[in-house]
């Protein structure tokens, strides 16, 4: 009997040694599997290559084609990049509509896709090329659709800078992914109810459109997969990114992407 009971007590403490390494194992199982759940969350698979150019300029290649968006900078900000094939400008502003920087590049295999206030102030030379479109309309462009989004003010001090019913932002649909770009815009209704946004292309720039406070604010009501803050530089130099990313990321499921759309600044 006295050999018995070390016997009985060693084999209880072998099984509960046994059990707590397996609880262990699964709970760090687990833990890995929530991790790659969450990064699969914040990483989607695109196929859509998006170049940040300057400001409010980007290049966005998809498959065989490329589509520029409101080219400004010159000749030389698209040295290296396919020529367009489709070119969206989203307001009459020169940061948006640079028709000194259309007229050097190659647009000869280009649709211009643009509201009624900017065709009204481009050539001549460019009638021909141009897709007009509307807030609210949707038009396809060489098999890709195109949704214009309101863009406008809402602050009084600002409306004089975007009036609604001027400017376009857009959502892009490259196969099951949809991209919208803001344009100037506040955070506006329209904004705030788009849905199934992929990537979100968002402005903050002071006094033109929005704090990075409304900016955020919006976003975490739209919920795009993936955020880019982008036309930041205001009149008193470059918002604070920071401060948005904080603040967008009460919500995890929210990537926030920092691209380099000020590369003339250290």
């Amino acid at each position: 009997m006295k050999c018995q009971t070390p016997c009985v007590l060693f084999i209880c403490l072998l099984l509960i040694n046994c059990k707590t390494q397996k609880k262990e194992s699964i709970e760090i199982d687990n833990e890995l599997i929530n991790e790659v759940t969450q990064e699969v969350v914040k990483t989607p698979k695109s196929d859509a290559q998006i170049d940040p150019i300057a400001h409010a300029t980007a290049v966005l290649s998809w498959k065989e084609k490329t589509i520029y968006i409101d080219p400004a900078g010159g000749y030389k900000a698209f040295e290296g990049k396919n020529p367009p094939n489709i070119v969206l400008i989203t307001d009459i502003h020169g940061d948006h509509m640079n028709i000194d920087t259309l007229d050097s590049l190659n647009l000869s295999q280009a649709e211009i896709v643009v509201p009624q206030a900017v065709a009204e102030k481009l050539p001549a030379s460019y009638t021909e090329r141009l897709v007009i479109i509307n807030n609210g309309e949707i038009k396809e462009v060489q098999g890709i659709p195109i949704e214009a989004i309101p863009m406008y003010n809402l602050r009084e001090e600002a409306l004089k800078f975007h009036k609604k019913g001027r400017g376009n932002g857009y959502i892009i649909t490259l196969g099951k992914e949809r991209i919208y770009f803001s344009g100037d815009t506040e955070d506006i209704p329209e904004m705030r109810n788009l849905k199934y946004i992929d990537k979100a292309f968002v402005c903050m720039n002071l006094p033109y459109t929005m704090t990075v406070e409304s900016a955020a604010d919006a976003v975490l009501e739209f919920k795009p997969k993936q955020v880019y803050p982008y036309h930041y530089r205001g009149s008193n130099g470059l918002s604070d990114v920071t401060v948005f990313k904080k603040i967008v990321a009460k919500n995890p499921e929210i990537e926030v992407i920092q691209l380099d759309w000020y590369p003339d600044i250290p």
